[in-house]
């Protein structure tokens, strides 16, 4: 090969690696840049994809609103124009109506004062928020009627009227053997688990106490009146307020002091409710052997001593008698000062379920007669009486949702 040709051909390898290598190059930079600009689309999508979820979620619940949303006509005729006769109640939020629609179905009508403080959008936002509370042991929300100042909720009509007129009646509490009673415990525990953990929101009651848990036609139990209600983060475990609202007896005492709450809130008042369902007393107005001695107080010294038989109610049968010392044994522990100590309403499922499960030994109960705690109720009550509160007094509701309430739902 001759000289001219080797360089031609060493010429033209030069050349054809500068090609190679620009081609890489250019593919590289390419590759690269379709893979920034594939990432920035992906991002992009990924923030706008929730703001049309939240978009799509508005509408889903302005739909849902508007198809709960009732006639005020066909209340209004389904009540016989709010007759006394269908009067099943009344309390600070307004009077509950029985009522039957054209349909044949049986209703339970919460007529609002007209003097309250909620807007028609802050009724709606709540009306959503209880309608999706779907729990057997909750009271059910039918839906609302929003027509000039007049505000109504709709429910399902549950026969056997309220709790407390079972249970605090010398006769018809009879009526509810241990049977009976040991259901309704664990029902009421599976609705506040449902309110705790496992409904769309962590809801605490705030109010819990016979007279909100209404009875169907089989005597199951329905917890209602949510007014007091508070909705929190599913993240958020307690919150702090400066207006104490609910009834005292069933109160812990960090929240009557200090106005912290929690689910331990409502296990301390579904602690004292199975206390009066052993005893068939009421908590507030029960008074021990000794001067002044409240029912947990009495209740402790008597599992303590071991002399329990004084403390459970004499109309119930003494076969049940483990069951019954269970019962005992979770209320107490559901009443403990130390929130640490009450266990969860997950943990007092499991304990009402379970036959073979070891309890921890209960400690003495809140509210054993500080003086502190005891003088700051006596004045809070005194402070109601004076203003006319009507937060802790029960009214007469024969059937149906009694004090049943717009929720309090404050996201925080």
């Amino acid at each position: 090969m001759s000289l001219t040709n080797r360089c031609l051909n060493h010429k033209g390898g030069k050349e054809s690696d500068s090609s190679r290598t620009v081609i890489i190059v250019i593919v590289t930079t390419t590759a690269f840049a379709v893979l920034i600009i594939s990432i920035s689309i992906c991002i992009y999508l990924r923030a706008r994809n929730p703001m049309k979820k939240a978009e799509r979620k508005a509408d889903d619940e302005i739909i849902a609103v508007e198809s709960l949303q009732f006639d005020f006509g066909k209340i209004r005729v389904a009540t016989q124009n709010f007759s006394d006769a269908n009067k099943l109640g009344g309390g600070g939020f307004g009077t509950v109506y029985k009522g039957r629609l054209t349909t044949g179905e049986e209703i339970a009508v919460k007529r609002l004062s007209k003097n309250s403080s909620q807007g028609e959008v802050e009724f709606k936002n709540e009306v959503v928020l209880v309608a999706r509370l779907q729990h057997r042991n909750l009271v059910r929300l039918l839906g609302f009627c929003l027509e000039g100042d007049e505000r109504l909720l709709v429910y399902e009509f549950v026969p056997n009227a309220s709790l407390d007129r079972f249970i605090f009646d010398p006769i018809k509490r009879v009526q509810l053997n241990w049977e009976k009673r040991y259901k309704i415990i664990g029902g009421i525990a599976g609705g506040l688990l449902y309110l705790h953990e496992d409904s769309q929101f962590r809801i605490i009651h705030r109010d819990l106490k016979a007279s909100n848990i209404l009875l169907d036609a089989y005597m199951n139990p329905k917890i209602s009146d949510f007014g007091m209600a508070r909705l929190f983060q599913l993240d958020q475990t307690q919150g702090n307020t400066s207006r104490i609202v609910g009834t005292y007896g069933y109160m812990p005492p960090e929240y009557v002091l200090h106005g912290h709450f929690s689910v331990k809130s409502d296990v301390f008042s579904f602690g004292v409710l199975v206390l009066e369902m052993v005893t068939g007393q009421k908590n507030n107005t029960f008074c021990g052997e000794e001067n002044g001695e409240g029912l947990l107080n009495y209740a402790w010294n008597k599992w303590r001593d071991g002399t329990t038989s004084n403390l459970v109610d004499p109309t119930l049968r003494t076969d049940s008698t483990t069951e019954i010392l269970k019962c005992i044994h979770i209320g107490l522990l559901c009443v403990q000062e130390n929130v640490v100590k009450r266990p969860t309403m997950a943990s007092v499922v499991l304990m009402l379920s379970s036959d073979s499960m070891t309890l921890s030994v209960p400690l003495q109960p809140a509210f054993m007669m500080e003086s502190e705690t005891r003088s700051y109720i006596l004045q809070m009550e005194h402070n109601s009486r004076v203003t006319g509160s009507t937060q802790s007094k029960s009214s007469s509701v024969h059937a149906s949702v009694k004090n049943v309430s717009i929720t309090e739902f404050d996201p925080r």
